[in-house]
């Protein structure tokens, strides 16, 4: 695995709250750290930012031309098929062996963890902390895949990664999570692209997600943007505002 991690000065003389950021499809640790602009606010709010890669690569397993399954779609979840469940392990990854090992490597306060993504990255995002209450801070996306057992991406990498029994897929369904939930304390942040393609063409399915929060009380800010798409320009113009709203609660 890959991973890229900024420091920012602040963390020169004390330990910062670390912020770890979720990649979407096809993308590597690279994507984020050279088109989001991220840098400045994370510098103001004294934050560390990890991003790491969004698979591993160099597995020797042999894969079909796809874009949206294998090698940069790992999908944040624990695969239990044959040949990915040996490496394919992204769920565990993120929550556990990459925190332990930015705790034991790098000027971090291990009680003090966010986390935000984008598109498979917001999946990411939203079920880790759904999936362990208590863990991040606060949690935030742009343009997340929220409701996976019900569209093409979701159904396919859950079928190539899990297996066909979709009953194992809710596991890994940010939506499903919520349904059966006793509710969250967690404050989430939402931003989505009105004119996103995949929005329009039912992968991102958010309206399931706020309906399933709406009836659990779990408090979401989801702003619909007029004018943007899926891109890294949609990002960089409100990532600010997302690392702002990290800061509050890490900084708190």
């Amino acid at each position: 695995m890959r991973l890229a991690v900024y420091l920012p000065p602040r963390a020169e003389s004390s330990k910062c709250p670390a912020l770890y950021w979720l990649s979407g499809l096809t993308c590597t640790e690279q994507n984020f750290i050279t088109k989001s602009g991220f840098q400045q606010a994370a510098s103001e709010h004294g934050l560390v930012v990890i991003a790491p890669d969004t698979s591993p690569r160099g597995c020797n397993i042999k894969e079909d031309d796809s874009w949206d399954f294998g090698t940069g779609a790992g999908f944040y979840v624990n695969a239990t098929e044959d040949p990915w469940k040996t490496n394919y392990r992204m769920y565990s990854y993120v929550t556990e062996e990459l925190p332990q090992l930015i705790n034991a490597n790098f000027p971090v306060d291990p009680q003090r963890m966010s986390i935000f993504g984008h598109s498979m990255g917001g999946h990411g995002t939203l079920i880790c902390a759904l999936k362990n209450p208590g863990k991040y801070k606060s949690v935030s996306a742009f343009a997340p895949i929220c409701n996976p057992v019900l569209c093409p991406w979701g159904k396919k990498v859950f079928n190539g990664y899990l297996g066909p029994d979709e009953s194992k897929w809710k596991a890994y369904d940010a939506t499903c999570l919520v349904k059966s939930s006793s509710g969250s304390q967690i404050d989430i942040l939402i931003d989505q692209g009105k004119d996103d393609e995949f929005l329009t063409n039912r992968q991102l399915l958010p309206d399931n997600f706020i309906a399933a929060c709406t009836e659990k009380k779990i408090p979401v800010v989801y702003r619909l943007q007029e004018g943007y798409d899926h891109s890294y320009y949609f990002i960089a113009t409100f990532i600010t505002d997302h690392i702002r709203h990290h800061a509050k609660y890490l900084n708190a």
